[in-house]
């Protein structure tokens, strides 16, 4: 085989992933979360239709946890996505202009993201404790569904954390 076909590693493919911006504290965390979440969701419903074609019946408690697991999977990737500035926004206005607007823009959608996701911190804590204080248990399964909810509030403070280090660094930058 001739050194023709291989590729120049100088050279960015076209499926190379955006680098990461530099972080105190690397996205290992949140991509590991997000590929495990994703891979455990797949599993359990994989082994769901299969029972269900072979036996006409299904897992009851497969519906729950594949709820819990999506909402762990969209918590986990969009504090990812904030940081690789890959979630939904209008590039047109992000993008677009000076870079002082750029900066003015950057730091309204931080501020923003950060008050939403202290908030939602701060309800999706009383929730948990309200369940885990009135005792409410799941449907399908019969367990405390503080068992699942006190996960929301966890991974929301690390959706904050992760914003307030995006302001920081998008303050620091004049």
């Amino acid at each position: 085989m001739s050194d023709d076909h291989v590729a120049d590693s100088s050279e960015p493919t076209e499926h190379a992933s955006p680098s990461d911006p530099p972080l105190r504290v690397p996205l290992r965390f949140e991509d590991w979360l997000t590929v495990l979440t994703l891979g455990a969701l797949a599993c359990i419903t994989l082994a769901n239709v299969i029972v269900r074609y072979l036996t006409a019946e299904s897992f009851a408690w497969t519906e729950e946890i594949s709820i819990f697991l999506l909402i762990v999977l969209t918590m986990s990737a969009s504090s990812s996505a904030f940081v690789r500035l890959l979630h939904i926004r209008i590039e047109l206005l992000a993008d677009g202009g000076s870079p002082a607007r750029k900066r003015r823009f950057a730091l309204a959608a931080s501020i923003v993201s950060l008050l939403f996701f202290a908030g939602l911190t701060v309800l999706l804590g009383r929730m948990s404790l309200d369940e885990y204080n009135w005792g409410d248990t799941s449907p399908a399964i019969g367990v405390p569904t503080w068992w699942y909810s006190m996960w929301l509030p966890i991974l929301s403070a690390i959706i904050t954390l992760r914003l307030a280090g995006m302001l920081r660094r998008a303050w620091g930058n004049t």
